[in-house]
């Protein structure tokens, strides 16, 4: 075991007797602890809940936990070490830690001696750090691209029997919703609940029945602010699987209707989680229960050509976080966070022991209204192809194979549509962030260079280059 694992092992031990002393220490008196339910959509943006500033969607519920509840508004997955960002997403929500501490989780085209020293499944973890805070942990969520390793902790451990066959059944979210209702309606152990409510969608394929549908007139939603037909140059990931859910150029049409459906979707799954807070409600336990709300991370859809998640633009990084329950006031804030943040955060808020160690920060101080920020910078990593880091005005995305930097004013240009980059006046900027960056890469573990030795031209795309990339071997 390396040392880093065995020091691990050990503040997890000391972190477990101290929670155990914390428990027993008022004489027997148990420590009362609210419910937690914590509800993970998958591949949601940021931008898709009505309360929240979307002109469009219809999110009744949703919309209700921001109004009695705190939304942080520029809450962040890392990034990924695979085209299926949900798998690391996932892993480092619930462990806390950047993907690069994990042994054996090495992104393709870096170097092998760049391993971390965890195993996603090791402790500590959000299940077992709740468990530990006296909590029943129950999971019941997608089976593919998710965190089995760690999601084994739970006590009460469910798969969906089959992820594509619940997300064309027209109503997402249901079976997981009304798995979740029977267990509380059935419930007889004292303890406080945690549970992990981990959805399949609105991830593709995305199949709404025609209620949902119908509250939706594709001629009526508006494209993305940063709609292209084709992304202007090779970001490394132009052909990936999600990329080719729709032909190149893309066509204002075919986005219109992909939004159609992924809102229809989106507001199924917000019928489905309304089913179970009228639960709550009406079991008594509404007031008693922290209810979370985000996503494993966003997606394109139409923004910048882009239709996945392989990409470090905002549409696709940024997730909806929003807390309501008990202790938490109404409000929002566009504090820095990264979903791992949400453990030690959840943790620090219902009194369980915050585990030292990892790369995830409590952000209960911003929540609380004892402070404005809870991080100065963020980095942001896909794969060994892109790069970025962020602070609260300023973006630099990093694409090192082919020599190409961006750089997004974001308070004037939210949508990222104009790159700085190349401008001289900014020139010390690019710089001065290009540094921080790498102060970050060696914080996280992160190797990459931010140059290459021979770049790949970056001319720009042609519809007609796409096909061909994307053709099947063989294809004539």
């Amino acid at each position: 075991m390396s040392t880093r694992a065995a020091s691990g092992l050990l503040r997890w031990s000391l972190l477990v007797l101290g929670a155990w002393a914390d428990a027993t220490a008022l004489a027997g008196e148990p420590v009362q602890r609210p419910n937690v339910v914590f509800l993970l959509a998958d591949d949601m943006r940021a931008d898709t809940i009505a309360a929240l500033g979307n002109p469009v969607a219809r999110t009744p519920h949703l919309d209700a936990l921001v109004r009695r509840g705190f939304a942080m508004t520029n809450a962040y997955c890392f990034g990924g070490n695979s085209p299926a960002v949900c798998t690391p997403s996932r892993n480092m929500l619930l462990s806390g830690n950047a993907y690069f501490r994990w042994k054996d989780f090495v992104p393709p085209g870096m170097p092998a001696a760049r391993k971390g020293l965890l195993a996603p499944g090791d402790p500590p973890n959000l299940p077992l750090s709740l468990k530990q805070a006296g909590y029943l942990t129950y999971h019941h969520g997608k089976r593919g691209n998710t965190a089995p390793l760690i999601q084994a902790q739970f006590e009460v451990n469910k798969y969906l029997k089959d992820d594509d066959a619940e997300r064309r059944s027209g109503e997402p979210g249901q079976q997981i919703v009304d798995e979740a209702i029977a267990f509380l309606k059935a419930k007889r152990d004292p303890r406080p609940v945690f549970m992990y409510l981990a959805f399949a969608n609105p991830h593709d394929p995305r199949v709404a029945d025609q209620k949902y549908l119908d509250q939706y007139d594709p001629e009526q939603i508006p494209l993305p602010r940063s709609f292209l037909p084709v992304h202007p140059f090779d970001n490394g990931e132009l052909v990936v699987r999600d990329e080719q859910l729709l032909p190149w150029p893309r066509t204002e049409a075919d986005v219109r209707r992909t939004l159609r459906e992924y809102y229809a979707t989106v507001t199924a799954l917000d019928f489905h989680i309304g089913r179970l807070i009228r639960t709550l409600q009406d079991a008594g336990q509404l007031d008693r229960t922290l209810i979370i709300f985000s996503a494993d991370q966003g997606i394109a859809i139409g923004s910048h050509g882009l239709l996945g998640k392989q990409n470090l633009y905002d549409h696709s990084m940024e997730s909806p976080l929003v807390f309501a329950g008990p202790g938490i006031p109404h409000g929002q804030s566009d504090a820095l966070a990264y979903l791992f943040d949400i453990y030690p955060t959840v943790c620090d808020l219902v009194g369980a022991q915050v585990p030292e160690g990892i790369d995830g920060t409590s952000f209960r101080p911003v929540l609380d209204g004892r402070a404005t920020s809870a991080r100065s910078e963020l980095m942001l990593a896909y794969l060994g192809k892109q790069r970025a880091i962020r602070d609260a005005r300023w973006k630099l995305i990093r694409y090192p194979a082919v020599d190409v930097t961006q750089l997004f004013d974001l308070d004037s240009d939210p949508d990222e549509t104009r790159n700085l980059a190349d401008d001289p006046a900014q020139r010390d900027r690019v710089n001065d962030l290009l540094r921080r960056l790498a102060r970050l890469q060696e914080h996280y573990g992160d190797d990459l260079p931010l140059t290459a030795a021979k770049p790949r031209p970056s001319t720009p795309v042609t519809p007609e280059r796409l096909r061909r990339l994307a053709r099947p071997a063989g294809a004539k």
